[in-house]
């Protein structure tokens, strides 16, 4: 009988090694090394063997050689999802989509399957049995007679059914649960997750078949699973939202074919996921014009504009030390901004419990929002109502000076459409703007010390 072979692997980034390592030479991160087992010394068929009637007979070419064309892609009838992959499905792709646990992330992926009509599309479930997909396709109420399920957990079996079907489009639900026959540890350990991985990669590139793969993520947020998953494959797409809240979005994290900046917005109904198109509006729908605390941010999300609402709190501090609470912003730029309005408009925050809110669930990483905080900052320490129709678009510096921000012509332009009636930016901006083109104020300031004389 042959030999158990093992391997001891990182946890963190799926690093091999021989031997148990105390610290990984990869990612520098102590005691991640798990024990798994390989191979018993079982002889095994490969899974891939003679897929499809023709394999590729790759040989070296010269680069000059290549021929470029266009890449071929699928239109879905879910613009938010083209979007996010950079304008449709790629053929030959592999997607990874990762989420927390009831966020929607299977009830978008059947409907976008079920909405493919012109496509044979395969579902292959390892966590739901076929009832509980069956209800879940009945209340998205959408036919489709060509597509497919299948629920199992082997590789091997999975490709002797696609072998049979043929589909144009696969759906993994979920790569964790999945299980090949030439590994010998458990589903959902690290080697399973890059074996099965490789072996969908190996599938798409080779039959030039979309596949998207569902995945799990950990408790940090991160998509569980070694880090290579994530190199494999051509597109990263997180799906993510507050479950309290009824938006979803669709966040891309890498994209070999596309931007990595877009992102789609859902809303999750009774019927499934359905798109939102213009989010600006839905997420300023409940603002009270008579309290303070809030101003209106002109951010930018990809290519697209957003209008979005700041909330600050400020509050005398009961405690030897003042609170700092963020949601849906970074707490580190909130201390640096709290430190300018010290430093440069001598407002006296240290002894003030400070806490920050974007309205609706939203994560918001770009700068261009740091003058629409202070904004809420400043109207909440003065308890002054700032006007209904003015919005935001500059980034702050440690000097207190408004920086430039980038497409800033985009975000006049939906604050236009909007119906707003004054817009703050950046004076070093200006050079990029024609006040011609539009009809909405656009006062451009230099330091922070400015905006409190406009706005108080």
């Amino acid at each position: 009988m042959s030999k158990i072979k093992t391997a001891f692997f990182c946890s963190n980034c799926g690093y091999e090694s021989a031997k148990w390592l105390g610290k990984c030479p990869a990612c520098n991160n102590w005691n991640t090394f798990i024990e798994e087992v390989i191979d018993k010394g079982n002889n095994k068929e490969q899974n891939w063997s003679n897929y499809g009637s023709q394999l590729k007979n790759n040989k070296a070419i010269a680069l000059d050689a290549v021929t470029h064309n266009e890449t071929q892609r699928t239109i879905t009838t879910d613009n938010e999802l083209n979007r996010v992959l950079g304008g449709g499905i790629v053929a030959g792709s592999i997607v990874l989509v990762a989420g927390e646990p009831g966020i929607g992330k299977s009830t978008l992926f059947l409907q976008i399957g079920l909405a493919l009509q012109s496509l044979t599309v395969l579902y292959i479930s390892g966590e739901e049995s076929e009832q509980q997909i069956k209800m879940r396709a009945d209340r998205i109420q959408v036919k489709h007679p060509s597509f497919y399920l299948l629920t199992e957990t082997t590789t091997q079996s999975i490709f002797n059914e696609i072998k049979k079907l043929q589909p144009q489009l696969v759906i993994v639900d979920s790569i964790q649960t999945l299980q090949s026959n030439l590994i010998d540890s458990g589903a959902g350990s690290i080697s399973q997750i890059r074996e099965c991985a490789a072996e969908f990669q190996r599938f798409a590139k080779e039959t030039n078949t979309p596949v998207f793969l569902i995945g799990h993520i950990t408790k940090d947020g991160t998509i569980a699973g070694p880090k290579i998953l994530e190199h494999m494959v051509d597109t990263v797409l997180q799906f993510e939202g507050d479950r309290h809240y009824t938006y979803r979005i669709l966040r891309t994290l890498k994209n070999r074919f596309g931007s990595t900046a877009e992102l789609g917005i859902y809303e999750m109904t009774g019927e499934g996921m359905k798109e939102v198109t213009n989010p600006s509006e839905i997420l300023l729908t409940q603002r009270d014009n008579e309290l303070s605390g809030s101003a209106i941010a002109a951010t930018v999300e990809g290519i697209r504009p957003l209008l979005i609402e700041v909330q600050a709190l400020v509050t005398q501090s009961v405690y030897g030390t003042p609170q700092r609470t963020v949601s849906g912003f970074d707490l580190r730029r909130l201390q640096l901004l709290l430190a300018v309005l010290e430093k440069r408009g001598g407002f006296l925050f240290g002894t003030k419990d400070v806490f920050i809110n974007i309205a609706g669930g939203l994560k918001v990483e770009d700068p261009s929002i740091d003058l629409a905080i202070i904004a809420a900052l400043l109207s909440s320490y003065e308890d002054v109502a700032l006007p209904p129709h003015i919005c935001f678009a500059g980034e702050v510096g440690l000097n207190g000076e408004i920086r430039a921000v980038n497409r800033i012509e985009q975000r006049i332009a939906e604050a236009e459409k909007l119906g707003f009636e004054k817009i703050f930016v950046s004076r070093f901006n200006k050079k990029g703007i024609q006040p011609a083109k539009h009809h909405i104020e656009i006062i451009a300031l230099g330091e922070v010390q400015e905006l409190y004389q406009r706005l108080f």
